[in-house]
């Protein structure tokens, strides 16, 4: 996850000049680390899968490559389509929320497995994961599931309030309960009928409410980007790029959200404010026909694999149709920039013909796609993949969670102009 940039970009902010040099820094980003290594960071997913979708046009000959964060996305992929996805992530809890989310999808009826993931709670959820859910587990995830399983057992909690991105939702939960009368507004808010009553409460009523000093220097601390996964490198491309830095940017994202998309039908940020999914606003793998589809054998299409994506590539052998790479070369290209020339070769070498690379950004246009150079020839990555802006352009204002400046989408090999451009046969297919 990262938080939103504007639309433009600083010439001189590179992802290098984000090592941190101060003290202070330092401790934030060494704190940042032993946190996400302990931790399940992500309990849901922020990258909007119906805009990626629309992007990769999946077909059942497809393998794709996604990195596994919650795991929602990559259940979706497979209820897509893709005919086989590679779940990858280097930290093992999250392959192990994505491990429940499957076992339930095989082993409970539609109730149950809403009753867990949708509501984020279960009365008999104790019972249900030791008697149907912990025998389909590895041994890591069993050993986590153990000691975590009463994350869905609280009848005044949600799974949803826990994990770090769930701490700052119960934190902004607390906020709220201390002010009464800016918690209604933002109920009613969420059950506006049109966008245009959305935007007249938000500007009438909450927008002076919600962003006084004290909040504003609240958002502005590490540890709440800790929580919201955000660590250092991306909160200095935040910072470098937004006047009103990273309280604005927050402030940017959310306004956007609210005064142009419609609330009623956006799961994701409903979800960190309610504390739960409703069967009308939830993920595709949480509506009966998905969960019908992975329990009739779509969750068969998914394979976890822990580790980097550098890791996996080097010891597959099959050729990848779709990577869908979130948004971890920001980091790597501050703290690892070999490492991510060595994963770019690895992504190039392993690509199927016209493979297509979704990657996002807390930069509009992330400066490393301009410096690496790739292959044996060393042949810079903006000539060896055709970068397809337009087509990101038109679909990046439909991202429902819109935390992201850059929405990258490449193709390979690059297609020469002669061959005809794929543009305008992907314009198309969104439109339709």
């Amino acid at each position: 996850m990262a938080l939103s940039l504007p639309q433009t970009e600083s010439p001189g902010a590179r992802a290098a000049d984000a090592t941190p040099t101060r003290f202070k820094d330092r401790l934030d980003q060494r704190i940042f680390n032993a946190i996400y290594a302990r931790s399940l960071v992500y309990n849901a997913c922020w990258e909007d899968p119906a805009v990626d979708r629309q992007a990769l046009q999946l077909r059942p000959e497809h393998e794709l490559l996604v990195i596994t964060s919650a795991g929602c996305n990559a259940l979706d992929y497979a209820l897509g389509g893709a005919g086989r996805v590679y779940a990858i992530d280097a930290n093992p809890r999250q392959n192990a929320l994505l491990e429940l989310k499957l076992a339930a999808a095989r082993a409970l009826d539609y109730p149950d497995y809403f009753g867990l993931f949708g509501q984020g709670f279960h009365p008999r959820a104790g019972e249900l994961y030791v008697a149907r859910l912990r025998p389909q587990l590895s041994e890591f995830a069993r050993e986590w599931w153990d000691r975590h399983w009463r994350w869905f057992a609280s009848p005044r909690g949600s799974f949803y309030f826990h994990g770090l991105s769930g701490l700052a939702a119960r934190g902004f939960h607390t906020f709220l309960k201390l002010q009464p009368r800016l918690r209604e507004h933002f109920e009613a808010l969420f059950a506006c009928q049109t966008v245009a009553q959305q935007r007249a409460l938000y500007d009438r009523e909450i927008a002076p409410r919600l962003w006084s000093r004290p909040f504003n220097w609240l958002l502005s601390r590490q540890f709440v980007m800790n929580l919201l996964g955000v660590p250092y490198p991306q909160r200095k491309l935040v910072e470098a790029q937004h006047p009103d830095r990273i309280a604005g940017f927050i402030r940017a994202s959310l306004e956007y959200v609210i005064r142009e998309l419609p609330l009623r039908e956006n799961y994701f940020w409903q979800v960190y404010f309610h504390g739960h999914y409703t069967q009308h606003s939830c993920p595709e793998y949480l509506k009966p026909e998905g969960h019908a589809a992975l329990r009739g054998g779509r969750a068969e299409a998914i394979e976890l694999h822990t580790c980097t994506v550098t890791e996996f590539l080097k010891r597959h052998d099959r050729p990848i149709d779709r990577f869908v790479l979130l948004d971890h070369m920001d980091w790597m290209s501050s703290y690892y920039p070999d490492a991510l020339v060595e994963e770019w070769d690895c992504i190039l070498e392993r690509a199927a013909p016209d493979a297509r690379i979704l990657l996002r950004s807390a930069q509009a246009r992330p400066d490393y796609l301009d410096r690496i150079v790739v292959g044996p020839k060393r042949q810079p990555l903006r000539e060896a993949l055709r970068f397809q802006e337009a087509l990101a352009d038109q679909l990046q204002p439909q991202d429902r969670v819109h935390t992201y400046a850059g929405f990258v989408i490449a193709d390979w090999p690059a297609r020469r102009a002669a061959s005809g451009s794929n543009l305008t046969a992907d314009a198309a297919d969104v439109q339709a």
